[in-house]
């Protein structure tokens, strides 16, 4: 399983927000640096979020990321705001591994179908879920589309990747949603990477014993709950 350190960027800073909550936010300096630091200890790859972007529809913050992805040498998975052809395009020139993507795949099946067909296992689809409904437009919005229904439709349409999170669970530091996410690698043969609630070292063997394919990292990183070397030992048994 790998593991992935978040970094969600937000006005230059690397930030963590509790539930998508825009109001409830703690900072925690420059993102770069971050990302330096995580590399420093063990991290294999990277997940990136451009939260001005998620919130505004628009691609903001790519000169940090591209610093990022120069400064680590590091895979490097990148959402938020994503909503064209071109931002994937500039994504991938410089150096993005995996370009993932949220609303737009939810509202535009087209825009989706072209991304897959164009860019293959490059793409990745974020479902964020919420009373086992996908929530959309940075959480704000919740959809009457079924959480495993819409996985099967994307694997239908060659989507290799998801990033599920079950945002009840997110920045609460009170474990993942095992149920959920046993439910849905169970049920489709894409890669499903775990995001969410991920708190201790425990959540994180618990999870690579599902054989879930990824676990996201964010607050329990930042706040020492989880000590990134311990939790790499684990999955690299």
């Amino acid at each position: 399983m790998i593991l992935y350190p978040a970094i969600d960027i937000r006005d230059g800073k690397c930030v963590r927000l509790i539930q998508g909550d825009y109001g409830k936010q703690n900072t925690y300096g420059d993102p770069v640096e971050m990302a330096q630091k995580w590399a420093n200890k063990g991290a294999e790859a990277l997940h990136v979020v451009d939260l001005d972007g998620a919130l505004e529809g628009t691609f903001k913050n790519l000169r940090i990321i591209q610093s990022i992805v120069e400064t680590t040498m590091l895979p490097v998975q990148v959402g938020g705001g994503i909503r064209s052809i071109e931002a994937i395009e500039k994504l991938v020139e410089i150096g993005v591994s995996r370009v993932i993507l949220g609303t737009a795949a939810i509202k535009d099946r087209g825009f989706l179908q072209a991304a897959v067909e164009r860019f293959k296992e490059t793409i990745a689809v974020s479902i964020d879920a919420k009373n086992g409904y996908v929530a959309t437009n940075g959480w704000t919005k919740t959809s009457d589309l079924k959480a495993l229904d819409f996985a099967k439709q994307l694997e239908e349409i060659g989507v290799q990747t998801i990033v599920y999170t079950d945002i009840a669970k997110d920045g609460m530091l009170a474990g993942p949603n095992f149920r959920e996410l046993e439910k849905m690698n169970e049920h489709v043969s894409m890669n499903v990477i775990a995001s969410g609630g991920v708190t201790t070292v425990s959540d994180v063997q618990q999870l690579a014993q599902r054989n879930v394919y990824g676990a996201i990292v964010g607050k329990a990183l930042y706040t020492g709950n989880i000590n990134l070397e311990d939790a790499l030992k684990e999955v690299n048994v």
